[in-house]
């Protein structure tokens, strides 16, 4: 589903970050336990995590507690504070790299779906350069796909024709 909302495409963020090289299961199990330990996933408090936050979360067997990731969710909180302010809101940021609509993909087989596409590998190169860390072409991919800029539904399923209605 398209998601405009600022704090939960932070979110998305986070939690494809941390996905990385793990299975979605392990972080979706761990939703919960990550809007708790990241404020709600809100980015003006994220972005102002230091290193008592640090270790605390490093302890917290509720999370994925790598330090690399941990460290890379702050960071990402303060170069996503620099977009809202530069475009108004982070929405108004990744939305333009589609021109507000999502790219609808017509697959008929999961086989088909890409791990990363042209696109992805656009707003990879952007965010990295603008300091973002945990953003590779695969999973900003995977983020375009679980905020709505691509719709990857299959061709059958019963979202991707809901989706077509509400364009």
């Amino acid at each position: 589903m398209p998601l405009h909302d600022d704090n939960h495409l932070f979110e998305m963020l986070v939690l494809e970050g941390a996905q990385a090289g793990l299975s979605w299961l392990t972080v979706l199990k761990k939703r919960d336990s990550f809007r708790k330990a990241f404020a709600n996933f809100d980015p003006e408090a994220v972005s102002l995590f230091g290193e008592s936050h640090i270790n605390e979360l490093m302890n917290n067997p509720e999370i994925i507690r790598n330090e690399r990731k941990i460290k890379s969710a702050i960071t990402n909180a303060v170069k996503f504070i620099e977009v809202q302010d530069e475009f108004g809101t982070f929405d108004n940021f990744v939305w333009s790299l589609v021109q507000g609509e999502p790219v609808v993909n017509h697959w008929k087989s999961i086989k088909e779906i890409p791990p990363r596409t042209e696109l992805s590998d656009a707003l990879s190169r952007v965010l990295l350069k603008r300091g973002f860390s945990f953003v590779g072409s695969t999973i900003c991919y995977a983020y375009m796909q679980s905020t709505g800029l691509v719709n990857d539904h299959l061709e059958e399923c019963f979202r991707f024709q809901e989706l077509i209605r509400m364009k």
